[in-house]
């Protein structure tokens, strides 16, 4: 068995103000308790007297999810969950006597300040909560402005373990799950199928590090090595070099963790005789599971290829009602969370009996858990109204928040790729855990 190579090392070295932070989850290497000790407001804005969120007697939501950027694959079942759980929700005779609004917004990826303008306006329009950013890098870019206006934040794909402490006045919430779960069950998936030597190919951004991290953590802890671990530029324009690195390691497995540049480093593997058919297990993420770019490569290229993508299974009768609210769904990630993050919010601002975004936060752990289960929005809309607690149990699994806004128990979805690189809607096992 080799020597671990248990190397960092940076391909590019990316300025702090071009690539910020991305992606679904991760830790970021280079921050340590970002904005401790300041005023957030103060942080957020540059305004310690910026406007605060008020109640005004009408829960107005907002969206920042991908339409554009490298995890614009994201964004349709994400936006689909969100007007479901609307429509569901008025129809049962809305919040505190009146329609639920949704004003959805573009976050873009940290390539560019789609984010910072589309939080501007969706502040503007006086929004109580927004549900988002799928990208942690994107979340990171704007927490300060969101919470800083009084604003309830809840990103329904989020699993960056950084956001656990940060300095958000208790208006931070997500219903996926920390990394620390996905890279767990990835590690221990790895072991599980006899690879002792593994190699990393990372993309430089807070989802990027951090996964990689916690994959490390579970192989090590599972008798493996990581011989070769691999930070790269998502921008960059070819992989060549990267490619290379983990081809002198010679690990068993690789694991890719990366979003659309994906594709591009799968042809890269290939071309270097490491590729998934050449006697290289490869492993993907939440990340680059689905994305158009490795769909696109030559027909089995990616047969027997496993991914991790967090969240439970999503029910048959659940997929039906959101195709009925957009029929060109083909993938369901994180569709789940972004109907339960709406409901919940929708479910907090009745128990707090106002819209304001400091109180929904403040009554959001309370409906989470240790009341009455309930699982329908008019079930659990009665039983808050006949004065008893409620417990929401939600289609992405039975959600209990933390007092950091953290979901403390979830599953994650192993998927396979088939002959034509595709996965299928629902993964072939689901796997659950504690954080």
């Amino acid at each position: 068995m080799k020597s671990p190579v248990r190397t960092w090392r940076t391909v590019a070295v990316i300025a702090a103000g071009s690539l910020v932070l991305a992606a679904c989850g991760g830790g970021d290497d280079t921050e340590t308790d970002p904005g401790a000790g300041a005023d957030p407001t103060a942080e957020a804005t540059g305004d310690a007297n910026a406007p605060q969120n008020e109640a005004d007697g009408q829960l107005k939501l907002g969206s920042l999810l991908p339409q554009t950027g490298s995890l614009a694959s994201l964004g349709p079942p994400e936006i689909a969950g969100i007007d479901l759980a609307v429509q569901e929700i008025n129809e049962a005779g809305g919040v505190l006597g009146q329609d639920v609004t949704i004003e959805h917004a573009d976050s873009g990826d940290t390539s560019t300040n789609i984010a910072s303008q589309s939080v501007d306006r969706l502040l503007s329009q006086g929004v109580d909560a927004i549900i988002g950013a799928a990208s942690s890098g994107v979340s990171k870019t704007v927490i300060d402005k969101i919470t800083g206006a009084g604003v309830v934040q809840m990103s329904p794909a989020n699993t960056s373990p950084d956001f656990t402490d940060y300095p958000d006045r208790g208006l931070y919430w997500r219903t996926a799950p920390s990394d620390v779960l996905q890279g767990r069950i990835l590690g221990d998936l790895i072991i599980e199928e006899g690879n002792a030597t593994v190699g990393i190919l990372a993309l430089q951004d807070a989802y990027g590090t951090g996964l990689a991290e916690n994959v490390e953590q579970a192989v090590t802890g599972g008798n493996g090595e990581v011989v070769e671990t691999v930070i790269y530029d998502p921008k960059a324009a070819e992989y060549s070099a990267e490619v290379g690195q983990i081809q002198a390691a010679d690990p068993d497995a690789i694991v890719l963790i990366g979003f659309e540049e994906s594709g591009k480093i799968v042809q890269e593997l290939v071309s270097a005789g490491i590729g998934p058919q050449q006697g290289k297990q490869l492993f993907l993420v939440d990340g680059n599971v689905g994305q158009a770019s490795l769909a696109e490569l030559p027909a089995g290229t990616l047969e027997g290829v496993k991914g991790t993508v967090p969240g439970a299974e999503t029910a048959s009768d659940f997929r039906d009602r959101l195709l009925q609210v957009d029929d060109t769904l083909e993938v369901f990630s994180y569709a789940a969370e972004s109907y339960d993050a709406t409901m919940l919010l929708a479910l907090a601002a009745i128990a707090a009996e106002s819209d304001a975004g400091t109180d929904i936060a403040e009554n959001l752990e309370a409906v989470s858990k240790d009341g009455t289960e309930c699982s329908t929005f008019a079930e659990c809309k009665e039983l808050l109204e006949a004065g008893e607690d409620i417990d929401y149990q939600g289609v992405s699994g039975p959600i209990e928040f933390d007092e950091n806004g953290d979901v403390t128990a979830a599953s994650v979805g192993i998927f396979e790729y088939d002959a034509e690189n595709a996965v299928p809607a629902v993964a072939q096992e689901y796997r659950s855990g504690e954080l």
